[in-house]
């Protein structure tokens, strides 16, 4: 019996999803519930299992397609042998289609008469590179036949123009002073391009940026705020609190704490505008911008309120390890009230950050450097971070977005604030 493999439905607001890699070959065994393929959305990576145990009998789909939820992608075959699968792959198998062609590939093809689909495409996402034309030129002729037969090897220079007698040994003058006057010839490995297709994850994050842009009045404004205190903290309480929570005590969990308490203070920041209404949140989900491989996720602290900072922790740390996996799903992904995004782990030492829609702020940190400031009249030497506040100006008013942020800043410099909430 034939079962058909069908793109799930991965969550609200999706239709449809990317092919991310096939796991599996036609011919190949498969078990029920074993992960046959990855899948890309616009939000995070799933694996699609086998609905039954047998025979992987057709691919419809390749690698990189773009397909609606509910489409077939594959057929498994419940009813063949699983000793049919050895005897299937005992003859060689014909070489994938490249999906692209590079374009130093594609000279050499036409320069050799060759044909794309019997070379073997090693480059990402099934490029065919000039090294895998050049590599099976060689095998196909392993050793360059010599006089006056041979062939011009690729990249190498013309052999030289036989004088004729009645130049009297010269090239002709017209061709002399052309050759002459051509620009350098540049190495054709300074002159590839590659043509990769934007995945869907990276196509939603161009969407709602562009979004941002064009429908949120943004404006950002910034403070500095003296991390002596955390930092101290973190030096006197980060074994124990590694021993007992099992998580490294880290910065995060006290902007997020921060923010929570100002974001109580000011009501608007944790707002959004839905037609003509202003909605106010009387919860926090902060989203915590978190940077992989395949781009920026923003997972979502749920009720960040109720929790302690070593869940914060926890659960920034989990999201950390699972993005870089790409096994995020799609309902982490969904909602946040507001957003805090780490750029300072990269060395960032200042920047405007961008709203995450239809969210009304998000709150920008940044690299932490020694610097000269004033203490009581003064100069010392304090670890500080620039921060920024990039907020909707349609909600929020200038006023309320320089408290908040200051807001945020006395309560990083007196984290002792974060327990007794003033």
């Amino acid at each position: 019996m034939v079962h058909e493999l069908k793109i799930p439905n991965p969550g609200e607001s999706i239709q449809e999803v990317q092919i991310g890699q096939w796991l599996k070959k036609e011919g190949q065994r498969v078990e029920r519930d074993e992960v046959v393929v990855e899948l890309e959305t616009d939000k995070a990576s799933l694996d699609l299992p086998a609905p039954v145990a047998g025979v992987l009998l057709k691919i419809l789909k390749p690698d990189g397609a773009t397909c609606a939820v509910g489409e077939v992608i594959g057929q498994i075959d419940e009813s063949a042998s699983p000793a049919a699968a050895p005897a299937a792959e005992a003859a060689p198998e014909p070489l994938p289609e490249p999906q692209i062609i590079m374009p130093a590939a594609q000279r050499l093809l036409a320069e050799h008469g060759l044909q794309a689909r019997d070379i073997s495409a090693t480059g990402p996402g099934g490029r065919l590179l000039k090294e895998d034309v050049l590599r099976h030129i060689e095998r196909q002729s392993p050793t360059a036949p010599t006089g006056d037969s041979a062939s011009v090897v690729p990249g190498a220079a013309p052999p030289a123009q036989t004088a004729s007698p009645q130049t009297g040994g010269q090239a002709a003058p017209d061709v002399a002073a052309e050759v002459a006057n051509a620009p350098p010839a540049s190495p054709a490995a300074d002159r590839q391009e590659d043509v990769v297709p934007m995945s869907l994850i990276r196509r939603r994050i161009a969407e709602r940026l562009v979004q941002a842009q064009q429908e949120a009045a943004l404006l950002t404004t910034f403070n500095e705020a003296d991390m002596s205190a955390v930092i101290g903290l973190r030096r006197q309480y980060r074994e124990r609190f590694q021993e007992k929570h099992g998580v490294k005590l880290g910065f995060m969990s006290f902007f997020t704490k921060a923010a929570v308490e100002a974001l109580r203070e000011f009501p608007a920041i944790n707002a959004e505008i839905r037609g003509t209404d202003i909605v106010y949140r009387h919860y926090f989900d902060i989203g915590i911008a978190i940077a992989s491989s395949k781009g920026l996720v923003v997972p979502v602290l749920r009720s960040a309120e109720r929790l302690s900072l070593a869940e914060v922790e926890r659960q920034i740390a989990d999201f950390a390890a699972r993005a870089e996996a790409n096994k995020i799903r799609p309902p982490e992904l969904a909602g946040g009230t507001f957003t805090i995004s780490n750029g300072g782990v990269y060395g960032s030492l200042l920047s405007t950050p961008i709203i995450n829609p239809p969210q009304s702020g998000v709150l920008g940190l940044h690299a932490i450097q020694e610097r000269p400031v004033a203490r009581d009249g003064q100069v010392v030497i304090r670890p500080m971070m620039y921060m920024a506040l990039t907020y909707d100006h349609r909600v929020v008013d200038g006023r309320e977005a320089v408290t908040f942020l200051k807001r945020i800043k006395e309560t990083i410099e007196e984290p002792a604030r974060i327990l007794l909430e003033v």
